[in-house]
């Protein structure tokens, strides 16, 4: 008969942080305890201490997580050779498929710091945000300096405007369940930046090419 291989570690990691998010979702901070982890990947609360020492250290490194797959990638969408609006369009979808497809990570961490007033949490947050809205601000530019955009509206504010998005995803995604449509969206919003910031010679060149409407 054969037994099952044991999962290694990196995999027994991902599991109780794939859970930790699910609970942080559907029930709560108040919630989101070893036990109740435990419980949901299956495992004993040593099991889950030999992998994190604390639910902080599972915390942080859901949120180093979020750095690697998500902001490096948002800062190379910035940086890549393409037109500003193609640029915006991609970063924009890029980050909120990945918000959708991991429970709204960064607003339910906000919501678990401010829950145990994490000073430590808050200022990985905060990195966090200021470089998502750094890459954004960059786009937003480089696309006012080739002509693209409106060069009298304030980037900063502009990327304050868009930072708050992810928020309202969130919302339209606890109240609305399995009949969220990501795709929908995703265009709907891109669209309309695209339309609040491109000057008027170049919004309809850009629309038709890419036939979105």
């Amino acid at each position: 008969m054969k037994t099952m291989k044991r999962a290694s570690g990196t995999i027994r990691k991902r599991q109780i942080k794939a859970a930790a998010l699910d609970i942080l979702s559907a029930e709560g901070v108040k919630n989101l305890s070893t036990k109740n982890l435990a419980s949901h990947v299956h495992l004993s609360e040593g099991t889950i201490f030999r992998h994190f020492h604390s639910k902080n250290e599972i915390l942080f490194s859901i949120l180093e997580d979020v750095e690697n797959l998500l902001v490096t990638k948002l800062r190379k969408i910035a940086s890549e050779a393409s037109p500003a609006p193609e640029r915006l369009h991609k970063f924009i979808c890029f980050h909120l498929k990945y918000l959708f497809e991991n429970h709204g990570v960064t607003i339910l961490l906000f919501s678990e710091a401010a829950c145990q007033n994490n000073s430590e949490l808050k200022t990985q947050l905060n990195r966090i945000f200021l470089l998502i809205r750094q890459s954004f601000e960059q786009i937003i530019k480089e696309g006012q300096k080739a002509g693209w955009w409106n060069g009298s509206l304030s980037s900063h504010h502009v990327s304050s405007l868009y930072m708050g998005i992810p928020v309202s995803m969130n919302i339209e995604m606890y109240l609305s369940g399995n009949t969220f449509g990501y795709e929908t969206f995703c265009e709907g919003i891109s669209h309309l930046v695209l339309l609040l910031l491109t000057s008027s010679d170049k919004k309809m060149a850009f629309f038709e090419k890419n036939e979105i409407r």
